[in-house]
């Protein structure tokens, strides 16, 4: 598996960590894996480009 760096902000950088030990994650780039992955699956079942940026502008991602 390849990995990719992303700057995140501090501030969630810091809420990640809590949340992913709260949770039982083994690390909070486990627990990041496991968000985007959750939500990228939700956009996997879309049928075409126009319903992907419809349920992308309704989870709040594009306007």
């Amino acid at each position: 598996m390849s990995t990719v760096k992303v700057k995140l902000d501090k501030e969630l950088v810091e809420k990640v960590k809590k949340y992913a030990t709260i949770a039982g994650y083994s690390s909070p780039e486990e627990f990041i894996t496991h968000c985007l992955e959750k939500e990228v699956s939700k956009l996997d079942d879309a049928k075409s480009e126009d319903e992907i940026k419809k349920r992308l502008k309704g989870l709040g991602y594009i306007s």
